[in-house]
């Protein structure tokens, strides 16, 4: 999943997709990850997508991170036995904050 590095950098530098009215908004910035995430074909929920737009990362503060889960399903079923009720897949991101 690449929709959490887009993400974390969004509300990093305070792009347009992760703000409102130039200040950072967590409403924004999760619409902006589902659908980053959409263009590649996975669906996110608001549930799925974790944002913050300061905290620290391996140490360092200043940070914006996205953490994305999902759940994968395959659309083999009874071809994947072992993917039938899909893995659950995690991936998260951060970058530093470039907002005044």
């Amino acid at each position: 999943m690449k929709s959490q590095l887009a993400g974390a950098r969004c509300v990093g530098v305070l792009q347009s997709g992760c703000t409102q009215n130039g200040v950072y908004n967590a409403a924004s910035a999760i619409s902006y990850i589902s659908s980053r995430a959409a263009t590649d074909g996975i669906v996110l929920s608001n549930a799925n997508i974790t944002v913050s737009n300061n905290t620290t990362c391996s140490g360092l503060s200043g940070f914006s991170s996205v953490q994305v889960s999902y759940t994968f399903t395959t659309v083999l079923p009874a071809f994947l036995a072992s993917l039938a009720n899909g893995p659950n897949l995690s991936a998260s991101a951060c970058f530093p904050n470039q907002g005044a």
